[in-house]
């Protein structure tokens, strides 16, 4: 059985598209015959981050990481984060000689952004050098492959995301009860989000916001007449989707967005800005309406005709995620093997922006 070592510094109980991702890749990689082992911030002491204290950063040393790495054994490891404990890792794989894969999931010199003044570029020369030690880095979407690899990234991997379809599907009547038509937005309710670029939004019958988050109570002062429920999961926000009539995407910086694929899924047309992840799930599917006039998007959305979930879903499928962390993982050496990717260790000069 081939030992397979997940270190990530988003875990549960955190509830977000890399978690969720996560996790069901370790479900289907176990199905495949794989161990696997998570090691992630609830093995350590942690802190809250300042800016989002449901997120935990583990407390430890690189040599005692390195330690419990080497006690574990692993034949690959994937680093999924470039926090705290997956610098740890990276720098322990190095110090050993194991070559490991990495995955990049949030546009993080974005999000920086909209908190500091720091420049992209920076931030994209940080992850380029963090990245390109890896074998393979796996990105969502064909977009942000195409973005990093003009940034100077290298060993780049498409990851497709999946969505189940016996949970999520057409169609129930759970808001039926609110002001008709139902705008809908699911997910965490942080600055990074974009939500007043739609509850600012003059639509008709309801606007409602599924999900926590640290901006939950500014935004429930602002827009009164909004709807909040709060975080929902399972079969809860399974009906929730059913029963909304468009599901409005604001976020200009996610790199996926598995609430997509949740929303059409079931059924639901999404109104989103034309910006990558949006971009390439609506481009591909067809489900949906993109435009930097989010207005206009959403009333063409709600005139949509209906479409078939089964069909346009098509190439979404956690079977096909998981193909590719197994086909990438069978590519690289196993960790008693020297690093594969000399020529792609880390750079000085910085690009992108």
């Amino acid at each position: 059985m081939k030992k397979l070592v997940i270190v990530t510094d988003a875990w549960h109980p955190q509830v977000n598209g890399v978690v969720r991702t996560l996790a069901k890749c370790c479900e289907l990689m176990a199905e495949r015959g794989y161990e696997v082992i998570v090691v992630s911030p609830q093995d350590y002491r942690s802190v809250p981050c300042p800016t989002y204290p449901e997120i935990r950063l583990a407390m430890t040393t690189p040599s005692a990481f390195r330690r419990k790495l080497a006690r574990l054994n692993p034949d690959y490891v994937h680093i999924a984060t470039e926090g705290p404990l997956g610098f740890m890792a990276r720098r322990a794989c190095l110090k050993m000689g194991w070559s490991f894969t990495t995955s990049f999931h949030t546009r993080f010199p974005e999000y920086l952004l909209d908190r500091f003044p720091i420049p992209p570029k920076w931030t994209y020369a940080f992850l380029r050098r963090f990245h390109n030690a890896a074998s393979h880095t796996l990105v969502p979407t064909q977009s942000i492959l195409d973005d990093l690899q003009e940034r100077g990234f290298t060993g780049l991997e498409l990851w497709t995301r999946g969505v189940d379809r016996t949970l999520f599907h057409p169609r129930d009547d759970v808001t039926r009860e609110l002001p008709q038509p139902v705008f809908i937005c699911v997910g965490r309710v942080a600055t990074e989000k974009n939500l007043p670029a739609f509850l600012e939004l003059d639509l008709p019958g309801t606007k409602l916001i599924v999900g926590d988050g640290p901006a939950l109570e500014d935004l429930r002062s602002r827009f009164p007449k909004t709807v909040f429920v709060g975080k929902k999961e399972g079969k809860d926000l399974a009906r929730i989707y059913a029963s909304a009539d468009v599901f409005v995407f604001p976020s200009r910086t996610d790199t996926f967005g598995l609430v997509l694929l949740e929303a059409i899924s079931s059924g639901l047309p999404v109104a989103a800005f034309p910006v990558p992840g949006s971009a390439d799930v609506v481009g591909a599917t067809g489900a949906g309406i993109l435009s930097d006039d989010l207005h206009k998007a959403c009333l063409e959305a709600l005139e949509m005709p209906a479409f078939d979930p089964a069909e346009v879903l098509k190439p979404f499928t956690w079977k096909a995620c998981a193909d590719i962390l197994e086909n990438v993982l069978s590519s690289t050496k196993s960790v008693a093997q020297p690093v594969g990717k000399p020529d792609n260790q880390p750079q000085t000069v910085a690009s992108g922006g």
